[in-house]
C-alpha cells in the first residue's frame, strides 16, 4: 500500500485557488466533497479574520451556483457549496483513486493526501496534469500492516500484553505475569516482546512524513 501526499497548485482562474490567494492568512478545510455530474458538491470550513468579505467574494463567483452557511462565528465560518469547478473531484474520480479529507487550501495550495496502489497514485498524478494542475511530491512511501510485519506468535502476545495492563501506566501486570498468563518463560516473554516492539517502532519511525523536494511528477510503475 502507497501513502502520497501532494501539494498541488490551485490555478487563479478556479475560484477557491483565487479567493485564498486574495485571503491568504484564511485556510479553506475540505471537510467532504463529492462530483455529481458536471458540479461538484462541498463542505469546507474557513477560518480567518476576514470571513465576511471573504464569504461574499465566494457568493458572487461565477463558479459558485449555490453557497449555503452552515454555521458562522467570529473567525471561523463551514459552508457548503457547489460549483462548476470542482478540479480535484474530477482529477479523483478519473483516476479511480479517493482524495482523503480533510483537504486543506490556504494561498492557492492545496495539500492533498492518498493511499492506494502505487498505479493508482500515478494515475491520480495523470489526470491532475490532464486538468492542467501543477503539484509537487511532499512524500511518497510504503506501508505495510500491521499483520504483515509481526509473526502470529508476536501479534498473540503484543495483544495480550495490552489487555493485561502491561503497557499500562502505571503497570497492571508484571512481565512475570505475562509470561504466565501467555504460558512462556519469562526471558522468551521479554525477548518476544522486545523484537516486536523493534519493529513496530521503527516501522512507525518510517512512516513519519519526511518533507523533501521532488519532481513535478509521480513517476509510472515499471
Amino acid at each position: 500500500m502507497t501513502q502520497a501526499r501532494l501539494v498541488i497548485t490551485l490555478p487563479e482562474l478556479v475560484w477557491i485557488g483565487d479567493i485564498s490567494r486574495q485571503y491568504p492568512d484564511s485556510t479553506f478545510t475540505v471537510l467532504a466533497a463529492v462530483p455529481s455530474d458536471d458540479v461538484g458538491v462541498g463542505l469546507v470550513r474557513i477560518t480567518g479574520l476576514d470571513i465576511e468579505p471573504l464569504l461574499s467574494a465566494i457568493e458572487s463567483d461565477d463558479q459558485i451556483t449555490e453557497l449555503s452557511i452552515i454555521q458562522q462565528t467570529d473567525g471561523e465560518a463551514t459552508i457548503q457549496f457547489e460549483t462548476t469547478m470542482p478540479l480535484l473531484q474530477f482529477s479523483s474520480q478519473a483516476s479511480g483513486l479517493p482524495i482523503e479529507m480533510p483537504v486543506k487550501i490556504s494561498d492557492g495550495e492545496a495539500t492533498v493526501d492518498a493511499t492506494g496502489s502505487h498505479e493508482r497514485i500515478s494515475a491520480l498524478g495523470t489526470q491532475l496534469r490532464n486538468f492542467g494542475l501543477e503539484f509537487r511530491v511532499e512524500y511518497i512511501q510504503e506501508r505495510l500492516h500491521t499483520s504483515q510485519l509481526l509473526s502470529e506468535k508476536q501479534q498473540e502476545l503484543v495483544l495480550a500484553a495490552v489487555e493485561g495492563g502491561y503497557y499500562d501506566t502505571p503497570r497492571s501486570c508484571t512481565l512475570t505475569e505475562l509470561a504466565e498468563e501467555v504460558g512462556i518463560a519469562k526471558s522468551t516473554c521479554s525477548e518476544t516482546l522486545h523484537r516486536a516492539e523493534e519493529t513496530m517502532i521503527k516501522q512507525f519511525v518510517e512512516d513519519l512524513p519526511t518533507p523533501k523536494e521532488s519532481e513535478n511528477r509521480i513517476v509510472a510503475p515499471e
